[in-house]
């Protein structure tokens, strides 16, 4: 488990824009709560469908086991959320679930080291809920993510 968390940090640090190491800046951010695992190692495709209402279901499954959430702005920028208000550390609790694909604001203190982007939620300003409706694209499974054999099962077609 230690070599997927490091992974998925490393993997961060790639599609991260940066923000200087330092003490920590205030700031306000908008974006989706997201899986960090399956957007950035690529297991269930390219990372467009790993967001929103295709990989909503998946993203829960994945928080409620420990992988750490993070927020992916509309720029692409990515916070890996350490803390999150209501919850205390942002490991699964039902406060991370209830917004899991959700589009929030955020105000809280952003913290850079090595290229990695944190973020520590200290209030969550609104709350648009689940705003990109990606299944309409991408289906609520990835064909591409199911096991040969198994398609006609889960998606009731051949």
């Amino acid at each position: 488990m230690r070599q997927v968390l490091f992974g998925a940090v490393a993997l961060i640090a790639l599609t991260g824009q940066g923000r200087a190491a330092g003490d920590g800046e205030r700031i306000q951010v908008t974006g989706e709560i997201m899986d960090t695992w399956c957007y950035l190692s690529g297991v269930m495709g390219g990372p467009e469908a790993t967001l929103g209402t295709a990989h909503h279901t998946c993203a829960m499954w994945c928080a409620a086991g420990g992988i750490p959430v993070g927020l992916r702005t509309e720029e692409g920028e990515i916070y890996m959320v350490l803390k999150l208000e209501g919850a205390g550390t942002a490991d699964g609790s039902p406060a991370v679930l209830e917004i899991q694909s959700n589009q929030i604001t955020a105000d809280g203190m952003a913290y850079a080291r090595n290229g990695i982007n944190y973020l520590i939620v200290e209030r969550i300003v609104s709350n648009e809920g689940i705003t990109n409706v990606s299944h309409e694209d991408y289906g609520l499974v990835p064909p591409f993510a199911i096991p040969k054999g198994e398609k006609k099962k889960i998606l009731g077609s051949e």
